[in-house]
């Protein structure tokens, strides 16, 4: 152990004693926040208010856990004091305009929601175009029931935090859907019925043309202290319509109540959008971490280094430590700056902001700087192998850059650019995502888009992989070839 401690101080002094190797990694870190400030929106972009007004807030709402939503539709509700219960059939689901079947992920059904307020917490019930019966809540929790789309009861019970959702065929016999704990419910919600229908896909991945469902709903029953008269209000201001004939309810909407999602051509901008420069901070890095290993081969000092240490594995895990934490490093700086500064500017030119927790941007922060760290690692890896800077550098940012960049700037078609960002180190771009992909939201998760074909652990691992496989190869070579 003491014997690896000198070796790591001895790397230390070595780096930090070459004066262009410290401003290298300085320079990483400079380039990293200029690129993104360099690519932080244009010009922005305008509208005009009434009267000259300001244009209004384009944020989108925030839901309980932090996450950006869409929460727009109709919903025909009344208050409910204490635990309580609704029932409904949801006899008919189309698409008023071509009175046909509605979007695969229109809904209608019955919800219990924390008042009317956007973003507030809720749980629902509900039948969908084409999948079948689904409890989501919260907007990012989505549970499959009965996968037909015929007509339906629903039945939602509330007792204290806790809602349950059913189904049944007949209003006699239920069977559960799932359970939701809403942490918090105040004593006093609305329940009520409701219908949304999300925006089309367009092929080219972006936004297409709104849409509209329209449920019909029968045999409403209700247990427990409500208030006694239906209201109706347009949650998000979509649109829609309420018509009561008797005990049946017609009830339209547009919209939906689910997690956002990046889409082509949107002017939404999410955390990521602040580390465009990551990838030209990753090059400096390749380059300082190529040269500290190769500069020691032109100039011979490998030779004084392993005569100094013959236990040439605990030489080359001493670089790998000091390369990798002086990277860490210059990333984690990099990327702390970079986020809220840019993030600040493209708020100030109008541009929205898709919020995200604490923890995810802090996840980001940390994924950008072991990004660059394992990547130095590697580079000190494939010095040794290769010896020569240019084949280094050139090796690495291919395996690296030039995957990532082909993925994201869909050159190539979008299957091989998928693939791309499984198989290559360049899956480890994957840590700069912000944004799961949702099962219930339709969208087209490409990388032009910003989503990985692997989780972020996942394509970190990959990265990791090839690494410890050049750490080996290096260790071979330094026992056989540099003896």
């Amino acid at each position: 152990m003491n014997h690896f401690a000198h070796l790591l101080r001895a790397e230390w002094t070595k780096f930090v004693t070459v004066r262009g190797w410290v401003l290298g990694m300085l320079t990483a870190a400079i380039v990293t926040v200029l690129v993104g400030l360099v690519g932080s929106g244009g010009g922005g972009f305008s509208c005009a208010g009434p009267n000259g007004q300001a244009c209004p807030d384009r944020t989108p709402p925030v839901g309980p856990d932090g996450t950006a939503v869409t929460d727009a539709f109709n919903f025909v509700h009344q208050p409910l004091t204490g635990n309580g219960s609704i029932a409904v059939k949801v006899s008919s689901l189309t698409d008023p305009q071509s009175g046909g079947s509605p979007q695969p992920w229109a809904k209608a059904g019955i919800l219990v929601k924390d008042g009317v307020r956007q973003g507030s917490a809720y749980a629902a019930v509900m039948l969908t175009g084409a999948h079948g019966v689904r409890m989501q809540y919260d907007y990012t929790h989505d549970i499959a029931g009965t996968p037909s789309t015929d007509p339906r009861w629903l039945r939602l019970t509330r007792t204290g935090d806790t809602i349950l959702a059913e189904e049944s065929a007949d209003g006699a016999r239920w069977q559960s859907v799932g359970t939701a704990e809403l942490r918090g419910l105040p004593s006093t919600v609305e329940v009520g019925m409701f219908a949304t229908s999300p925006d089309a896909v367009a092929k080219s991945g972006g936004p297409g043309d709104p849409t509209t469902v329209s449920a019909g709903f029968e045999g409403v029953g209700l247990r427990g202290q409500w208030g006694g008269t239906w209201a109706s209000d347009k949650i998000g201001d979509r649109g829609g319509a309420f018509e009561r004939v008797g005990s049946a309810f017609v009830v339209s909407g547009a919209g939906d109540i689910a997690p956002v999602v990046v889409r082509r051509g949107s002017l939404a901008k999410t955390v990521e959008s602040g580390l465009v420069g990551a990838f030209a901070g990753l090059i400096v890095v390749t380059v300082v971490a190529g040269l500290t290993v190769t500069g020691e081969y032109r100039r011979g000092l490998i030779r004084t280094t392993l005569t100094a240490s013959p236990r040439r594995g605990l030489v080359l895990a001493a670089k790998s430590v000091v390369l990798g934490g002086t990277a860490f490093v210059t990333g984690l700086v990099a990327a702390a700056v970079a986020i809220p500064v840019v993030t600040a500017i493209q708020r100030g030119k109008g541009f929205p902001i898709l919020p995200v927790s604490g923890a995810t941007e802090a996840g980001v922060i940390v994924g950008i700087a072991a990004l660059l760290a394992v990547t130095a690692i590697l580079t000190s890896a494939v010095g040794v192998i290769l010896r020569r800077a240019a084949g280094v550098v050139t090796a690495v940012v291919v395996a690296m850059v030039l995957p990532y960049l082909l993925a994201i700037a869909s050159v190539l078609p979008e299957g091989v650019g998928e693939w791309l960002l499984r198989l290559t180190p360049a899956a480890a771009f994957a840590v700069q995502q912000s944004l799961p992909e949702y099962a219930q939201v339709a969208a087209a998760y490409t990388p032009a888009n910003g989503y990985f074909p692997l989780p972020s652990w996942g394509g970190f691992a990959v990265l990791c992989g090839y690494t410890a496989l050049a750490i080996g190869a290096a260790a071979v070579v330094l026992r056989r070839r540099d003896a």
